[in-house]
Parts: C-alpha cells; structure tokens; sequence
C-alpha cells in the first residue's frame, strides 16, 4: 500500500517524520495508512534519528489574569486557577493544552503530579480546588489522537504530596506523601499505564511526605521527605527501589547536602542528578554534590526545574507573588539562556514534565 500516491515509502516515511506533534491527531483521522505508518514504535524511532523528534515541556500552571494579580492583591487572597502550559524549548513556543473536558471546571487539582509515558501525558492525584480534598484520579492524554482518557484511580489511602517519577517503558511509580490526618506514608505503587492497572510495591523503610520521585539508572529514588512526627523538617535521606530485584536498596542517610526541600531534584540524560541548593545549581556526580553554575539572579524563587539531553530549564521569579521567568543552562558550556515567556505564560508552575514526540 503507498503512503502518498506516486511516490516511494520511503519518501513518503520521510514527509511523515517532518510533521510536527499538533498534526498528528489530523494524519490518524485522514488515513488508515498514515495512522498504521504512525502509531508504530519504529517510526518515532526513525523521526528522533533524523532530529525531527519534538521536544515538549508540559506544565501545570498557574493562569495570569490580565486584569487582575494572582496570589495576594490589596490583603485579598486570590486563588489560583491552574491550567497545562506547553513549551517547545527549541523555538520558544508556548501554547495551552486543553484540560480533560467537564473534569476540572476550576482548574487543575492542587499539587497533582505529571509524568510523561512515551507520547502520552499522565496526570495523577492533587487536592480538589473547592473542598481541598484528596484525589486518586487518574488521568491520560494521548498526544497522537489529542484525547483524554479515565485511568484507574490510585487504590488504598487518598494521598497527596507524594513523590512520583516514569520509569523505563510504561510503568509510573508513586511513594509517600500524606493521608487526609496528615500521616505521613511509607506505601508505594506502581501504576502500568498500557493495562491501566496498579501494582502494590513493597514499603519504604520509613515515612516520606512532601518527597520527590525521581527515576535514575533504572531505579526509582524517593528523596528527601519528612514522617509524621517531623512536620515540614526535612530529611537528607533517600530511599531507593531496585526495578530489577523489585526491592528497596539500603536508605542512603545523607543523600542530600542538607535538611531541604527535595523539589527542584530531577534526573538529567547524562547520568546525574540535579537540584537548586543554596543559590546553585548543583550536580551529584560520584556521590558527591557539586555546583555547576549559579542561579540567574531573578530566578532565585525556584518553582520548577528539569533537564533533558545537555539542557537544564529552571522557571522561578525574584520574590513571591512575582511573575515567572525561565532559562535555560547549557549542560556543556555552563551558559544561560533566558527565554521570552509571554504574558499568560508567567504564572507558577506546581509540576510539569519533559517528553519528545
């Protein structure tokens, strides 16, 4: 079967890696072909080969009212409404991607976690904006056919304030956070998004709440966190889960530099870990934490941070309540970049995640 009338496979495979990700949904439904040809894991290999793979920075953020300050305005709370921002870092595009339709009529739940899984967007738990309640839902966007799918809810306790990370191939791993008391928690899953089911994994040796998941050289690393009787004091540590052994390595004590906030951690490409420590960007490079660069001086409030390849974005503002601006470190040259970030782009990221399409 020809792909295009009149011209070779090949050449017509080499139109089809050139379209960019927002066509995709339009190619699937105009073509039985074109859809076989693009849902086949080959051809995204065959586009990221050619350097025609798309990269994507999908974020839960804040929307900036022109007319009015997000935050505090004149002794007023104002309460934010959270949407999803996508960055293409390579051309400085921003634009929204629609939230799942009559889901979220307030915005995105509080504090809710992304992972990316392949060409789809998984969208986790968080606090409903009205009742501040938990939630377990689960939700999955696909960016091939640009629709959103239910997934099964988290089982067990409705938890929040838990570390998440994607792993290898299609599975999404959580661990920690707190119950509606506040108890802090030592239980963690693991969610396989192609069979849309959940997986009990062994307990971590202790309480983690507010800790960060990152996965790194195949093995899912809960940092930092704090248990039940520490309220918001921070711990070094880390624990680690072994894909492989399906087990939790020995807690490593002082995984970190110091008692903080384990936010900004995040895996790079290159085999490290990165995180803001002190005004730095630092590196954990053989077991030892090392600053790489400082943070650009209106960024010092860092909101968010990830790496992808040789590139490292972080999203912050000089004070609270101000808004957002955006570099990117180059991870050879130790050089910033900063973006130009439109208007209703500016406002507070709470999560987001790196995919290629």
């Amino acid at each position: 079967m020809e792909l295009i009338p009149n011209l070779p496979n090949d050449v017509a495979r080499e139109c089809l890696i050139r379209v960019s990700y927002d066509q995709f949904p339009t190619l699937l439904s105009t073509s039985k072909g074109w859809k076989a040809e693009i849902e086949m894991p080959e051809f995204f290999q065959l586009r990221k080969s050619n350097s025609h793979g798309q990269k994507l920075l999908v974020m839960a953020q804040a929307r900036v009212d022109p007319d009015r300050k997000q935050g505090i305005s004149k002794g007023c709370y104002v309460k934010p409404v959270y949407g999803l921002s996508i960055l293409e870092p390579d051309t400085g595009n921003w634009v929204d991607l629609p939230l799942v339709p009559d889901e979220f009529p307030d915005g995105l739940p509080y504090f809710c976690q992304m992972v990316a899984v392949g060409y789809e967007l998984v969208v986790i738990g968080g606090l409903n904006t009205v009742t501040w309640e938990a939630s377990g839902s689960v939700f999955v966007y696909n960016f091939l056919t640009a629709k959103w799918r239910r997934g099964a809810d988290m089982p067990g306790v409705r938890r929040s304030m838990f570390g998440c990370a994607s792993g290898d191939g299609q599975m999404v791993y959580v661990a920690g956070g707190h119950d509606d008391e506040k108890n802090a928690l030592r239980s963690a899953l693991v969610y396989d998004v192609v069979n849309d089911e959940w997986i009990q994994l062994p307990d971590m040796a202790g309480e983690r709440d507010e800790c960060k998941g990152v996965f790194h050289r195949g093995k899912f690393h809960v940092v930092g966190g704090y248990c039940t009787d520490m309220q918001g004091q921070f711990e070094k540590s880390a624990e680690v889960f072994d894909v492989a052994t399906w087990q939790w390595d020995h807690v490593q004590v002082d995984f970190l530099e110091s008692n903080t906030c384990p936010r900004t951690c995040t895996s790079g490409t290159n085999m490290d870990i990165y995180m803001v420590s002190k005004g730095d960007v630092v590196a954990l490079k053989d077991a030892e934490w090392q600053a790489i660069a400082k943070l650009p001086g209106d960024t010092c409030k860092i909101a968010y941070m990830t790496a992808w390849q040789d590139k490292l974005l972080v999203i912050g503002s000089l004070k609270f309540n101000e808004p957002h601006n955006a570099y990117v470190l180059n991870l050879k040259k130790f050089e910033w970049t900063k973006l130009e970030i439109p208007e209703k782009y500016r406002g507070h990221v709470q999560s987001g995640c790196y995919l290629e399409i």
